[in-house]
Parts: C-alpha cells; sequence; structure tokens
C-alpha cells in the first residue's frame, strides 16, 4: 500500500464523519421540531401525528392560522413563501392569543422556540384570526 492509498482513505473517512454529524444533527433537529408541533397541534382540534408528515404539518399550520388549505402552495413560490410565512407566523400567534412582536421573532425568526412555548406553555387557542394579547 502507498501513500496516496492511505491519504484518499483517509480523505474519505474525514469526508463521512463530516456527513454522518450533518445527518445526526438534522435527525435530532427535526425531533425536536415535530414535538413541539405535535404540543401546539395537541391544543386545536388537528390530531398530533400530523406533525410528523412533510408538507401536512405546514398545511395543518396554515388552517391553524385561518387560512385556506391551498394556501400552502405559497411556499413553493420563492420570495412568496418568504413572506406568506410571516402572514402566517402572525395570524398563528393571534390564534393562540400572543402579539405581534412574539410573533415575527418567536413564531417567524425562531420559530422552534416559539412553537415549543406555546406547546408548553399556558397558551390557550382561541381560533383562527384570535385576538391580539394586551402587553
Amino acid at each position: 500500500m502507498d501513500v496516496s492509498t492511505l491519504v484518499a482513505a483517509s480523505d474519505d473517512l474525514v469526508a463521512t464523519q463530516d456527513y454522518s454529524g450533518s445527518f445526526w444533527g438534522g435527525l435530532i433537529g427535526y425531533v425536536i421540531w415535530a414535538i413541539a408541533l405535535w404540543l401546539v397541534f395537541a391544543k386545536t382540534d388537528y390530531p398530533g401525528w400530523a406533525a410528523i408528515v412533510p408538507i401536512y404539518n405546514i398545511y395543518v399550520l396554515v388552517k391553524i392560522a385561518g387560512y385556506h388549505g391551498a394556501t400552502v402552495l405559497l411556499y413553493f413560490i420563492p420570495i412568496v413563501n418568504f413572506i406568506f410565512a410571516i402572514f402566517v407566523a402572525f395570524r398563528l400567534g393571534a390564534a393562540f392569543g400572543k402579539g405581534g412582536a412574539f410573533s415575527f421573532f418567536l413564531l417567524w425568526l425562531f420559530s422552534l422556540i416559539g412553537y415549543l412555548i406555546i406547546g408548553l406553555g399556558s397558551a390557550k387557542y382561541v381560533g383562527p384570526g384570535g385576538r391580539a394579547a394586551v402587553a
């Protein structure tokens, strides 16, 4: 075995380790995300298992926010998806009695934290549109 073979094998091992870290990080992130959504869905009339089904979980969030189900297709249009996600965050926050700052920062910008706060906290689902919280 020559040195070039060992170097090539070493590079392959390092690359594999780099990608395996990304895999496990992504998997852990998805599991935490699914738990957060499950807790939010449990406070509404939707089943918790919907949180683990890709695309359907976004459909359910859009419905909870009070939008028509077909508007979930806006998430597939570049730039529009970015703007629509902000609208969904504000309507979702209102549906749980939260204000605009909470909706923007914790349901859109840091959504995982916001969904965990809604799911584990005392927020009650008041329906689509809801009422804005008085701070």
